[in-house]
């Protein structure tokens, strides 16, 4: 491959409805979870979000410190870093783009087995759509980059036409390679 065909296929796509949606999930889910990880941090025995620490018992957390943390660093963080990459126009953005709504889903699954399901505020419901979601257009992204790149036109293919006319070499002294027509 090419130098002039490796920049072609890493040559940013312009940004689309779907990357454009991405990135304000992302910044959505960004922006709520860091704040919902740092109330939890910040008061880990439900001193500024009104959660029962009995509702922990049996799982591996004493408070909501650590999942605060995890909520902080992969739900919170995660995305908004996700969305700088699609805003750069990062290849991998597609693709971070679907994990992005895998691992809210993942979170939210185990946040059910752990405290259960709550309905009343809706938050659950609502974030486990808002993981659908995600992974959807995450999804669809990923299929329209792959087709946009795979029907670019690369510079060197167009000037390498093979050539398909049998050719009969002649073994007489003229060995100039005549073509038969």
């Amino acid at each position: 491959m090419t130098s002039e065909a490796r920049q072609e296929d890493s040559a940013p796509l312009p940004r689309g409805r779907l990357a454009v949606t991405a990135i304000a999930l992302e910044i959505l889910l960004g922006v709520g979870a860091v704040g919902g990880g740092l109330t939890l941090m910040v008061g880990p025995n439900g001193e500024i979000l009104p959660l029962p620490v009995s509702a922990l018992a049996g799982s591996p957390f004493a408070n909501y410190f650590v999942p605060g943390v995890i909520l902080f660093a992969i739900i919170g963080l995660g995305p908004l870093g996700a969305a700088l990459l699609a805003w750069r126009r990062h290849p991998v953005a597609p693709l971070l783009a679907l994990a992005v709504g895998a691992a809210l889903l993942v979170w939210l699954v185990v946040e059910i087995a752990i405290v259960g399901y709550a309905s009343n505020p809706p938050l659950q419901p609502l974030y486990l759509a808002l993981g659908v979601v995600m992974v959807l257009v995450g999804g669809g992204w990923m299929r329209q980059t792959r087709t946009q790149r795979s029907t670019r036109v690369c510079p060197c293919r167009e000037t390498q036409k093979p050539n398909h006319s049998p050719t009969r070499l002649s073994f007489d002294g003229d060995d100039h390679g005549t073509t038969d027509a």
